[in-house]
């Protein structure tokens, strides 16, 4: 069955055009010109696999219209990437912190828009996938779910050139660091769940502030900082593990509360966030990143030693310093 999309703006043009080009790829469009009218729409028919919502329109704009569909229980999840004209880097700030997927701006490069909706709709797809298997999570089913969670983890590496295999190579250092702190079997597989999907929230930021090889601005620096906020919605909806979230939400917080995005302190931090947290650096420090290649070991031993009791909880960082000392070769690193 043909994905459908559906495209809405007051630009009767762009509508034309955003329809010749994805129905050319298989794709099911339906153009709509306001949001009234796709509020409407979604009351009465079923829902679409991704919306293209332009934010400046009249009578309600995107953003109007973006709240009103979330108040549906038809269009609570529904992906959507907001169509903009403008190069605001605060448009998209305020557009990614209230749940859009990604942004697009027009005029439309096809191949763009090709592959920034395709994108959505397969990681939609995959997210689907996940939370029915967890809904259904059997002992049979197990290896299915781990794939599929792998799968999804896969996808969002795929958007940092830089880090491929990231997600995963944190989930194990996770997993380890739990293992030697005394964690049985059940929590290990869920840690490592949670650090394969800490970074999920990464889906909607921009491609190119992720891979930018130059310092960020203050205003992508702030786009990034939307992701663990964005990561936790779309796992707070796997309602059966909601343990999945806070590794995607407070992984960035820091154990002097100097942290965010909640400035979380100490204890107040999850012990799965304060584990997943010590590996991610680890991992960021170890990695080819656009502006460096991996720091030598004993730098990066270093920053974690000078971490303890500020960045980190002193207790797993002390565990990620017993696991680089006996890393003699440097082995623990990107491959």
């Amino acid at each position: 069955m043909a994905d459908k999309v559906i495209v809405v703006d007051d630009d009767v043009q762009i509508l034309m055009l955003a329809t010749h080009i994805l129905e050319k790829q298989g794709i099911n469009v339906t153009s709509i010109s306001s949001g009234e009218e796709l509020l409407s729409y979604i009351r009465d028919n079923d829902v679409p696999d991704l919306i293209l919502l332009d934010i400046k329109m009249p009578g309600m704009d995107g953003f109007e219209t973006y709240e009103s569909l979330r108040q549906l229980d038809k269009g609570k999840f529904i992906p959507v990437i907001f169509l903009t004209g403008a190069e605001q880097v605060s448009i998209e700030s305020k557009g990614l912190s209230m749940g859009a997927m990604d942004f697009i701006r027009k005029p439309f490069i096809p191949d763009v828009l090709n592959l920034r909706v395709r994108n959505i709709i397969d990681l939609d797809h995959l997210k689907r996938d996940l939370e029915k298997e967890v809904e259904k999570k059997s002992k049979e089913n197990e290896r299915l779910f781990i794939h599929v969670v792998s799968s999804l983890a896969s996808a969002i590496d795929a958007k940092d050139t830089y880090t491929n295999g990231h997600s995963s190579r944190v989930a194990e250092y996770s997993r380890e660091i739990a293992r030697r702190a005394g964690y049985d079997e059940k929590d290990l597989e869920e840690i490592y769940m949670i650090g394969l999907l800490h970074d999920v929230g990464k889906i909607g930021v921009p491609d190119a502030v992720i891979n930018k090889p130059a310092k960020l601005t203050e205003e992508e620096y702030e786009l990034i900082k939307t992701h663990p906020i964005s990561g936790a919605r779309i796992l707070g909806n796997i309602k059966e593990m909601p343990s999945l979230q806070m590794g995607a939400r407070w992984h960035h917080e820091r154990y002097d509360g100097k942290g965010y995005p909640d400035r979380l302190r100490g204890d107040d931090i999850p012990d799965v966030a304060r584990i997943v947290a010590v590996a991610d650096s680890y991992d960021a420090m170890t990695s080819h990143r656009s502006y460096r290649k991996p720091l030598p070991q004993a730098v990066v031993r270093e920053e974690i030693e000078n971490g303890k009791g500020t960045q980190f909880d002193s207790r797993f960082a002390d565990i990620m310093l017993e696991m680089i000392d006996e890393d003699k070769d440097y082995k623990m690193q990107e491959g």
